[in-house]
């Protein structure tokens, strides 16, 4: 098992003559809680994009739970993401109509895993969050706080050991947004190594690292001496690599 859930090594990304984000190496180790933060347009969502493989950098290495990510397919890539990869957005994405215990377990449609135990899971994954009382209520039947939550519940149903939350309190009250926090706490204690995107600098504060973005750099990490050494390692390791496959 790596050390490290996620290894971005000089990683770059341009559109055009924008650029979103700028040759940065960021360390995550197994395991961690940390807040990426930062203005609209500093690179959060880029940043997001990339540590989640849903984008490839324009240059510079990525590797997610030890794979090189631009040594993989596309079709390995989704194989990663939906093993290793839990995703929470600010945006629910619940269907209405549809029971919560459904919504969760259509998380694993695509799986193979046959239906009955699809359902076992998501109820597992909802009493985890603290919603066994919700299991067959609609989501206009939900608090916001509680569709966030069955979102989490979602994105944890195969345990994936990393959990990437874009904005997670965005969208909820100062109450809701508390026990969103509270619970993202709770799944780092129990082992999934958790990153919050967000613009609020009392959401990031509340996290144990924190890590600013502007203008597509990192300007600050509150962990930056111990990152700093892990990151050059990354890159040595990069090098090393790159000398090998000439």
């Amino acid at each position: 098992m790596t050390p490290h859930v996620v290894e971005l090594t000089g990683v770059s990304q341009r559109y055009g003559d924008v650029v979103a984000l700028a040759d940065t190496n960021l360390v995550i180790g197994r395991g961690e809680l940390v807040a990426i933060v930062g203005p609209s347009g500093s690179g959060k969502s880029t940043m997001l994009n990339i540590m989640g493989t849903l984008s490839r950098p324009t240059s510079g290495h990525v590797r997610v739970d030890g794979h090189a990510v631009e040594e993989l397919s596309d079709r390995e890539l989704s194989a990663l993401r939906a093993g290793t990869i839990g995703f929470v957005f600010q945006q629910f994405h619940l269907t209405a109509g549809i029971p919560v215990l459904d919504s969760v377990a259509d998380g694993l449609l695509y799986s193979g895993t046959p239906r009955a135990k699809r359902r076992r899971l998501a109820e597992t994954a909802l009493r985890r969050v603290g919603l066994g009382h919700r299991l067959y209520h609609e989501p206009h039947q939900l608090s916001g706080g509680e569709k966030q939550r069955v979102a989490i519940a979602r994105a944890v149903l195969g345990d994936p050991p990393l959990l990437l939350a874009d904005e997670p309190t965005g969208a909820l009250d100062s109450r809701s947004g508390a026990t969103v926090l509270e619970l993202l706490h709770e799944l780092n204690e129990a082992g999934t190594t958790v990153v919050v995107i967000t613009h609020d600098r009392d959401v990031a504060g509340s996290l144990p690292r924190e890590v600013r973005l502007k203008d597509g750099r990192i300007e600050h990490d509150s962990t930056a001496g111990r990152i700093e050494h892990d990151s050059t390692a990354a890159r040595e390791l990069a090098a090393t690599a790159s000398g090998a496959e000439r």
